[in-house]
């Protein structure tokens, strides 16, 4: 067993090894209660340490600038694709499964969300439901990933824009293939990756997921609690942020700096004043001194 999880190592991350190794250990536990095997060989060895993974990066402040410009000059379907991945922090996956019925608008008179294709788009706020994913079972990665998310104003007016596009095919889904299928994750990277190429990046340095990441490190270098910035990406918790995005994001940790300043701004004034008297008089005492013996 120690061999065969060490061939493994050069194909598999460390996170798949473990899994791995849990599935095997369990099952030989099973047959251990049931007189099947004598003892849990799996228990006994060593998880070896996989293949490190791709390093995740975010865009600098100037480049989401370049890469927004350029998503504005693409084609509808991809300007709305570019432009919700940064400025939701949307999960790819979750972006594929986004239908238009999930794509809603604040009715004002009737005090409720409706959908965009019943409440039209003469309104002030529109917000999306990221309540499906392309998952096996359509269901979000999470519970909590289930969230309901308001559109900045560049996302209503490309949205905006793809709604009105003329379909050959009508499909209920928001990003779809000339055919009206679901877009793939080849579409995606493929279309993605021109975008990035035309915006001074490399494309092919770059995945559709890492405008999540640069989601999450933009608002933190904006000052966002960290807090906040979990509820947006649907973690379950804050753990689970500073976990994934521990690069992106940036724990200033300034507030009680702030809070002592105003607490004894007054003392400290005071003090310091106090400080620079006593300094003053003894110079003076000294001076005086000198002057004296020189006399």
């Amino acid at each position: 067993m120690d061999k065969w999880l060490a061939d493994k190592k050069s194909l598999l991350s460390t996170r798949s090894l473990k899994l791995i190794h849990g599935i095997l250990n369990r099952a030989v536990k099973s047959a251990m209660r049931r007189d099947k095997v004598k003892r849990n060989v799996v228990d006994l060895c060593e998880i070896p340490e996989g293949r490190s993974g791709r390093l995740s990066k975010a865009l600098t402040l100037d480049q989401a600038e370049a890469v927004v410009e350029e998503a504005l000059r693409a084609g509808v379907r991809m300007r709305a694709y570019v432009l919700l991945s940064l400025l939701i922090g949307a999960r790819t996956e979750e972006l594929r499964a986004l239908t238009w019925t999930h794509v809603v608008a604040y009715d004002k008179q009737r005090k409720a969300w409706r959908p965009v294709a019943e409440a039209g788009w003469d309104h002030d706020q529109f917000a999306i439901y990221v309540w499906r994913s392309v998952r096996r079972k359509g269901d979000t990665k999470t519970v909590k990933s289930r969230r309901s998310l308001k559109l900045p104003r560049l996302c209503v007016d490309a949205l905006r824009e793809l709604h009105a596009k003329k379909e050959s095919v009508p499909s209920p889904l928001v990003f779809r293939t000339a055919t009206g299928t679901g877009m793939t994750a080849h579409n995606v990277r493929r279309d993605f990756r021109k975008v990035l190429d035309k915006a001074g990046l490399k494309g092919s340095e770059w995945t559709p997921r890492e405008m999540r990441h640069s989601f999450v490190s933009l608002l933190s270098d904006s000052g966002m609690p960290i807090e906040d910035i979990s509820r947006l990406v649907g973690h379950r918790n804050t753990v689970v942020t500073e976990t994934v995005y521990r690069k992106q994001i940036r724990p200033v940790i300034q507030q009680g700096a702030e809070r002592m300043d105003e607490l004894f701004r007054g003392s400290v004034t005071q003090l310091v004043t106090q400080r620079r008297q006593t300094r003053s008089g003894r110079r003076c005492k000294t001076r005086w001194t000198i002057l004296g013996s020189n006399q």
